[in-house]
């Protein structure tokens, strides 16, 4: 196939597309690039290429829909700030969850993001006595700084890029989660990512350690059997199979909290999806995915289609 990237024509300077996989995929930056990358002396250079930029990820960071990446979102590169919105839409057999926020990207160095997560949880809220649409709602802010390597520009290296974050999140059910076992109904994840781009072989590989005492997320509180952070890993690949195509699998290991104190209660189950992108044009993209969300509060495994929109520059 070839490299799709080295292969991509030039667009405006700061040009920006986004693709959400809130789950998915995108950036379209100026200039051409060839699998070897010469970093430009000119440092208002804006060099970001189609899905080297990431998407925006559940709880508001640039990366994949699940996990976040070392990528700093928004189409800006070293003098320049860049800025992304997306919205998200989740339906599974028993549930819907919307996730929308924003980010915005400094230097190409720096990002700050904001979302929120409404999870509804439709008719099973009424037979868990809740009333039906009984709705949990997870907010977030994040933090996340490159500290070493760059994605793109270091094509003669194996070293990835590297970033560490950090996502506060509370939780507006306080009495609910802490009636399930959760010890708080705020908490804060911290995180450590490695980005890699190869784009010789239009291929994206990412990884992502995160501790947190989140219970999905933050949506069923923190914390539990213990109080302790526990060490989950993500990870991502995604492959541009056309200059307007991107298709890709994530997978998120959960910690499972609450079920350890009291089995049955709130089992909590790995993530994991696969994904095509659209970028129809410069400033919009389209994601469609399918995500297993496994047990989320009752026993049945949720399946779920996933559709999301970002626009940014």
């Amino acid at each position: 196939m070839g490299s799709l990237w080295g292969r991509l024509p030039g667009i405006g300077r700061g040009g920006r597309v986004v693709v959400c996989l809130g789950v998915v995929l995108g950036t379209i930056g100026a200039p051409a690039a060839a699998a070897t990358v010469s970093r430009p002396e000119d440092p208002t250079f804006s060099g970001k290429l189609l899905a080297t930029g990431g998407v925006t990820q559940v709880e508001g960071a640039a990366g994949g829909g699940l996990t976040p990446w070392a990528v700093i979102g928004g189409g800006g590169t070293r003098e320049e700030v860049g800025a992304t919105a997306f919205f998200t839409a989740i339906r599974t057999h028993d549930y819907g969850m919307n996730a929308y926020g924003a980010l915005l990207g400094l230097w190409d160095r720096v990002e700050v993001s904001v979302a929120q997560n409404r999870f509804d949880t439709q008719a099973i809220g009424g037979a868990l006595g809740l009333g039906d649409g009984y709705a949990l709602t997870d907010t977030i802010a994040g933090l996340k700084v490159r500290v070493a390597g760059d994605a793109v520009y270091d094509q003669d290296s194996w070293m990835p890029q590297v970033a560490v974050g950090a996502q506060y999140k509370s939780n507006n059910r306080a009495s609910l989660v802490k009636a399930l076992g959760a010890r708080s109904d705020d908490g804060v994840d911290v995180y450590a990512s490695a980005t890699k781009i190869l784009l010789a072989q239009s291929l994206l590989l990412s990884g992502t350690l995160r501790l947190t005492k989140a219970n999905q997320t933050g949506l069923l509180g923190f914390g539990g059997a213990d109080d302790d952070y526990h060490a989950e890993w993500g990870g991502s690949a995604a492959l541009l199979l056309d200059r307007t195509l991107v298709a890709g699998i994530e997978y998120r290991m959960k910690p499972n909290t609450l079920a350890r104190a009291n089995p049955g209660l709130a089992p909590e189950d790995d993530w994991y999806d696969a994904f095509v992108a659209w970028l129809p044009g410069k400033n919009l993209a389209f994601t469609l995915a399918y995500v297993n969300l496994g047990r989320v509060v009752t026993p049945t495994r949720q399946n779920a289609i996933y559709l999301s929109l970002q626009a940014g520059f």
